[in-house]
């Protein structure tokens, strides 16, 4: 392939996935909107219009807040490849480091460093503006810059170990790098599910031991019945950041926790949370995370064997606007470039993995109705859609391309159909 055509195919798949992308928002802000003054039926005796109206205003702003961000995006992938932005910053790292390990570094650090740059003051935005005007921010800034210190923080001690290895392999192991980079990649991600509900997160939350003896004891009593053993159950401070409600279990093997947010445990009763955590069960018992982790591996396994072929080919790097270097290696950019490249490509599988996770949670639900209580997961799921001010009428072509829960009607006629 010329790197012209490869140009071509590119800006064509990036014109197509804008195209769809901007319809089908379009299409949700409109949907939203037509239905903003009439509470859907399955709905009408537990939802007042005021909150139904405040779930299609807030919908609305995410969405026309999605749209500003897509022609932010496109403008910062363009400007990134075709417009030269990673050759001039290619270049730029180079005459300061010199070709090696310390430039291939550099480079990804810069570019990590620009992009998050271009992306704090929408992240901002959103967080103080957008979240505060339908009054679900409860974070203040000092907080807000503490996160971020920390997170940068975080991927420098964790990220830049992995990428040098990453590096090192492409490097020095020869053709079969991308196998060996990928057993590497899989070890990092399955530490990380003993890592972050021990390490990571209580550096972020405050997560303190459940102490409504009642609420543990059912609670024990519904992981006795389907055969779930937890290290603990522990509250999780989510209100000093937000006023969204969840729950969930998270870690492998001996970690393995359930985490409520204090805002659910505020908000729901015994009963209800019962049977929100009998969902969250149901993900586990019925292998859903296991089968989650082996597509995600078996995935990142073709994409490194892709990109194992594409860096060796000149085309890839001069049709996304970069000039691959003979006197250094192009390791770094490979990565960068695939990173950049591969979202334009994948974007129509979307709704692939938006069905699988549909079922999912249809399958999750079930489960709950069998060992809970259908009845209390659909009183759950009604508080949870108000206080988290989630549309009831979302557009269906949208949701199904996008959404990974199923629209709140169905999902709340399918589980009043599983009740005893």
């Amino acid at each position: 392939m010329s790197s012209q055509v490869f140009s071509v195919v590119f800006v064509g798949f990036l014109l197509l996935s804008l195209s769809i992308r901007f319809w089908l928002s379009s299409r949700q802000i409109r949907h939203v909107l037509a239905h903003r003054d009439t509470v859907p039926p399955e709905f009408a005796e537990r939802i007042a219009l005021s909150a139904h109206q405040k779930a299609a205003d807030y919908t609305v702003a995410k969405g026309k807040f999605g749209l500003v961000m897509m022609v932010v995006n496109t403008a910062v992938l363009i400007g990134f490849t075709l417009l030269g932005g990673l050759q001039w910053l290619s270049m730029t790292v180079l005459e300061l480091t010199g070709p090696g390990m310390l430039y291939q570094l550099a480079l990804i650090a810069a570019f990590v460093i620009i992009s998050g740059l271009v992306e704090l003051p929408f992240d901002y935005y959103k967080q103080f503006r957008l979240e505060q005007r339908f009054g679900f921010n409860k974070m203040t800034k000092p907080l807000f810059f503490s996160d971020m210190v920390k997170g940068i923080g975080l991927g420098t001690a964790m990220g830049l170990p992995l990428i040098w290895i990453v590096l090192l392999l492409m490097e020095k192991s020869g053709q079969l790098w991308w196998f060996y980079a990928w057993l590497v990649w899989s070890g990092f991600q399955l530490a990380m599910l003993v890592l972050f509900p021990t390490v990571i997160a209580p550096m972020f939350n405050k997560f303190t031991p459940l102490a409504d003896d009642s609420l543990r004891q059912r609670i024990e009593a519904l992981m006795q019945r389907v055969g779930f053993a937890s290290k603990g159950l522990f509250v999780m401070d989510g209100s000093k950041r937000s006023a969204h409600g969840n729950a969930y279990f998270s870690g492998f093997g001996a970690a393995k926790r359930i985490v409520f947010f204090d805002t659910l445990l505020a908000r729901l009763a015994p009963d209800e949370v019962e049977a929100v955590l009998a969902h969250e069960l149901g993900h586990f018992k019925l292998r859903h995370i296991i089968k989650r982790i082996v597509v995600l591996f078996s995935v990142s396994l073709a994409f490194l064997a892709l990109l194992g072929y594409l860096k060796t080919q000149a085309w890839f790097y001069t049709g996304l606007g970069v000039d691959p270097m003979l006197a250094a290696s192009n390791d770094a950019m490979a990565l960068i470039l695939f990173m950049l490249a591969l979202p334009v490509f994948t974007f129509l599988l979307s709704p692939l993995n938006s069905l699988t996770s549909r079922k999912h949670e249809f399958e999750a639900d079930a489960f709950a109705a069998r060992h809970s209580s259908a009845r209390n997961l659909v009183s759950a799921l009604v508080k949870l859609y108000e206080d988290n001010a989630a549309t009831l009428t979302p557009d269906p072509v949208h949701s199904a391309f996008y959404d990974s829960h199923p629209p709140a009607a169905i999902r709340i006629n399918r589980l009043l159909g599983q009740a005893t």
